[in-house]
């Protein structure tokens, strides 16, 4: 099989470590790397010994994928270049700034038969693909994803930068839509939200209540489900799910086995399998769209 040929646009934090990993994978050549910041490009482009670029357009006839790592604001311009232009794009999180862009993206895709993933990097994370397995009907959820005040994704609120991660992966467990919607922010360090709390209610009758923070001192990644019968406590760092009984002897704790792994690699060689195959597993670019859906949901109630 012919490498697959990659082009990063966006050589911030994110775009950095996307080019370390492809620096060693067999299923991709990096080829080129894009930035406003010439600078910067030149030296993510030098230290990987590949071209390097202002213009992320000059680079086109070299790639067949391009991965889209820049603010948010700039998703959907140069996402629809690429695609308009026959490239698969793995474009970060959240898929664009609204609904609307999101659905055009979709279209794109979809009208050139081409892969359009979104970098929902946890639902790669070995112990949520471990609890996908496990959990049946889930009927109350509670996350904490909480962490340092840092000077990136400071063009969205904490909701589109953090808690859209949990929203995501919520509405891949439970599968289910959601009836209502609870929430409230904060901003404390900037003009954006940076503490939220979203409550929400599906048909089914769970309930998940989420808490994000990019103001807090330390870092916790906690996922809780709760069933008829079990408890499940999920460790996004430490990549751990332990599982308490309910209706038994407390002390039947069951911890899972799991192979630690990074998930942005196995995000990054999901995204080639899919290219390769013409087929996209996950995530999908309609799913990257129903988790800025809900996400904006959650915004526009914080808002009221």
């Amino acid at each position: 099989m012919d490498k697959i040929r990659v082009g990063i646009i966006g050589v911030g934090y994110l775009g950095t470590q996307h080019a370390r990993i492809l620096s060693y994978l067999e299923e991709a050549e990096l080829k080129g790397v894009a930035d406003i910041d010439f600078k910067r490009a030149m030296q993510i482009g030098n230290r990987h010994n590949v071209k390097y670029f202002e213009d992320f357009e000059d680079m086109l006839d070299e790639i067949d994928t391009g991965i889209v790592s820049t603010p948010t604001s700039e998703h959907f311009a140069i996402s629809l270049k690429l695609l308009e232009e026959g490239k698969s794009v793995l474009v970060e999180k959240p898929i664009t700034d609204t609904v609307e862009e999101a659905e055009q993206l979709v279209a794109e895709a979809k009208k050139n038969g081409l892969i359009l993933q979104v970098g929902h990097l946890e639902r790669f994370n070995p112990a949520v693909e471990a609890i996908e397995k496990e959990i049946s009907a889930p009927k109350f959820i509670e996350v904490q994803r909480l962490g340092s005040f840092s000077a990136r994704s400071l063009d969205i609120d904490v909701v589109l930068d953090l808690m859209i991660h949990d929203l995501d992966i919520i509405t891949a467990l439970v599968k289910d839509e959601v009836k209502m919607i609870r929430s409230s922010g904060i901003h404390v360090l900037s003009d954006k939200i940076d503490i939220a709390n979203a409550r929400l209610e599906f048909n089914s009758g769970c309930v998940a209540n989420l808490t994000a923070s990019r103001v807090h001192q330390g870092k916790v990644r906690k996922l809780r489900i709760f069933e008829h019968s079990s408890y499940y406590s999920i460790d996004y760092i430490d990549q751990e799910v332990k599982i308490f009984p309910l209706d038994g002897p407390q002390t039947d704790i069951k911890s899972l086995k799991i192979k630690k792994e990074e998930p942005l690699k196995k995000e990054l060689q999901n995204f080639f399998r899919c290219v390769h195959d013409g087929k996209i597993r996950k995530v999908t670019g309609e799913e990257g769209m129903r988790a800025l859906k809900l996400a904006c949901n959650v915004l526009e109630e914080a808002k009221i």
